[in-house]
Parts: C-alpha cells; structure tokens; sequence
C-alpha cells in the first residue's frame, strides 16, 4: 500500500485548513478507506477535534489516526504511515515557512482553501510560491462561499488569470461545516444530505482525480 498524501496549505491564518483537513477525513473514511492525520500547526486544532471524536464517536480501531509531529520529523513519520493508510492529510502551519515547505515537500500534493478576499488571494501567492519552489502540483479550493452573488465568478477569473488551477467544487459558507466538528463529526455524518454533505464528497473525490 502506497498512501495518498495531500498537504493543506496556506499562509494566511483562518482560511479553513482544518476544517478542510477534518471534513476530508471522515469523507474518506466513510467510503472504507485508512485515513491518517498529521498536526504540525502549533496551534493543534485538529489535535483537538480527533480527541473530542474518540469521546463522542469512540476508537475505529486505527482506520482514522492521528500523529502530532514537528515538520522536520514529518518525512520519518511519512515513511511508516504511507505503508500502513490508504491516504494521508496534513493540516500544515500558516505563517511558519519552514515547516509548511516541509509539510509540501512531503505530499503528492498542495490542497489551499482560499477564501473569497482580497487578502486571502494575495496571502495565496506565497503559499503557491512555496509549492512550487517544492515542485509539488497545487489545487486551490475556494472556501466559505456565499450563496449568491458574482464574487465565486469574480475570484475564479482573477486565480484563472494567475494561470492557478482551481477546483470545481467549491465550499459553501455553511453552518453545517463547523456545527459537525463540534459534534467530532463530519458533516457527512451529522447532516448526510445537505448541501454540505454534497460539496464535500465532490471535493474528495476531485482530489482524488487529480492525485491518481
């Protein structure tokens, strides 16, 4: 077994990194696939989230585990997982250079939430400048959307303009989303048939497509 290891990066702080990290998880996990998580932010919310799911959800015997580990410890760690799970995700740091180009050296490749801003497409650039000094191929994933308006047609052009490959599936700004990991949960598993639920399964299964 030769996991799948997808890096979620970005600069910026509060993008969404491990709300992406944690839904990706359960999503894969629910379609019986081994899921392993590396934490190296310091800030260890998704540390967080996988303790609160082993008390509310309880121990699935190892097929979701997760690792704290600091970046220049990440590709010993790498070596053992990549044997053992289907796929690997890495919620990596914001504004800590050093262990973010780590954490993108070691994936098959760079997943970055961007959220719909001007900040947020400016901090993007580092993060792709990051990926691409690494040689690792990059996927933006615009996060928080609003329902409606020009703003998803007005960022796509501009990322499109910076010749940046962008998902199709974007992520809604959602309720659903950060009401699951309270519960330790992903949203497939809270609400199965929500909006949510949809945009999440299509964005794994993108993610997939573009690593196979």
């Amino acid at each position: 077994m030769a996991a799948t290891v997808v890096t979620i990066a970005q600069q910026k702080g509060g993008a969404g990194k491990t709300t992406v990290a944690a839904q990706l998880a359960v999503t894969y996990l629910r379609t019986g696939k081994s899921v392993a998580l590396l934490d190296i932010d310091p800030q260890r919310s998704l540390t967080h989230w996988y303790e609160l799911r082993r008390e509310s959800v309880g121990v699935e015997d190892e097929s979701l585990l997760l690792r704290e580990v600091s970046g220049w410890r990440i590709s010993s760690e790498l070596d053992r997982l990549r044997r053992s799970y289907d796929i690997v995700l890495i919620d990596s740091p914001p504004h800590a250079e050093t262990d973010a180009k780590a954490a993108i050296r070691a994936g098959d490749l760079t997943l970055v939430p961007v959220q719909p801003s001007p900040v947020d497409l400016w901090a993007t650039r580092a993060t792709v400048e990051l990926a691409a000094g690494e040689k690792k191929p990059v996927l933006l994933v615009l996060n928080r959307m609003p329902p409606r308006g020009r703003l998803a047609d007005a960022v796509r052009g501009q990322l499109a303009g910076d010749n940046l490959e962008v998902a199709r599936t974007s992520l809604g700004n959602r309720v659903a989303y950060a009401a699951s990991l309270i519960e330790g949960r992903g949203v497939v598993e809270s609400d199965p048939r929500t909006r949510a639920a949809e945009e999440i399964r299509a964005l794994a299964d993108e993610v997939m497509r573009v690593t196979a």
